[in-house]
């Protein structure tokens, strides 16, 4: 598995990239990912993120997780697919959190910021997963396999 973290300028000694290799890596096995993955991750200040939403997702609005995969989405399959290296690799995508965002969802929820920065990064990956929340079932779905690989890695990582 090949996971690229970036923490911007400033956010740096806030989060070791090991641990979040670590619990990006465990979310992936715990779905039965194989070793020839590569995803990115970068966490970011609440002005980037902010931004970021707003170009990709036109929200103008801070938020916690975006993901931005790189596999073919089911619902367009008949449009060109995105041309990836031919490395045999499978490329997911990137995952984006905002540092102040996880810290300030940590005191409401009454918990570490490292778990909730772990509950962002599962979400995150299960985004590029082709998990979604836009519908009940789906978000049930989507939910259920959270909680799961939360309890999971929980004890591991906190």
């Amino acid at each position: 598995m090949e996971i690229n973290v970036l923490v911007d300028e400033g956010l740096e000694g806030s989060l070791e990239a090991s641990w979040l290799e670590s619990v990006a890596e465990k979310v992936l096995l715990a779905q039965g990912i194989d070793s020839s993955v590569e995803l990115g991750l970068v966490v970011v200040g609440q002005k980037r993120v902010r931004q970021l939403n707003f170009s990709y997702l036109g929200k103008d609005e801070p938020t916690d997780v975006l993901a931005f995969s790189m596999l073919p989405e089911p619902s367009r399959e008949n449009l060109v697919p995105f041309v990836v290296p031919p490395d045999g690799i499978k490329h997911l995508g990137e995952v984006i959190i905002s540092y102040p965002q996880a810290v300030s969802q940590a005191e409401e929820h009454q918990h570490f910021v490292k778990k909730e920065i772990a509950i962002l990064l599962i979400h995150g990956v299960l985004h590029l997963l082709g998990y979604d929340h836009d519908e009940p079932e789906r978000e049930h779905q989507m939910r259920t396999q959270e909680a799961a690989i939360l309890s999971d890695i929980e004890g591991e990582l906190f």
